[in-house]
């Protein structure tokens, strides 16, 4: 695994990535939430990601559980809704043959989870 992608990321799809709360050298799965319009702006350096983990014994409120089966991943993964991150396009890591999108769906709940973990739990006016 290399950085710098050949192509803009698309929404939905598990990238790799080495995030800023990680010890150095290490790369997680990321799935992509930001819109394509900002993935593939060519003023757009970054691209919204929501980290994986292996870890889902400890889940807390900002996290749910997406299955091997469903990802492509080797195993089960937690998506970290509190941990969103912003990553810079030419850092991120193309993903592995077999990886498989995630739907707007969940997508959509993530975003919900993102809200918990700010303490947004009000309807927005």
């Amino acid at each position: 695994m290399t950085p710098t992608a050949a192509r803009n990321p698309v929404r939905g799809e598990i990238w790799w990535a080495e995030l800023p709360f990680d010890p150095s050298g290490k790369k997680r799965p990321v799935i992509i939430v930001s819109p394509d319009t900002r993935n593939s702006h060519p003023r757009s350096g970054s691209v919204l990601v929501v980290p994986l983990s292996t870890s889902i014994q400890n889940q807390g409120p900002s996290q749910f559980v997406l299955r091997s089966g469903e990802t492509g991943l080797r195993e089960d993964s937690a998506a970290w809704a509190g941990n969103i991150s912003a990553v810079s396009r030419e850092k991120l890591i193309e993903p592995i043959p077999g990886h498989r999108p995630i739907s707007n769906f969940q997508i959509c709940r993530l975003a919900s989870l993102v809200r918990l973990a700010m303490g947004c739990l009000e309807a927005p006016n």
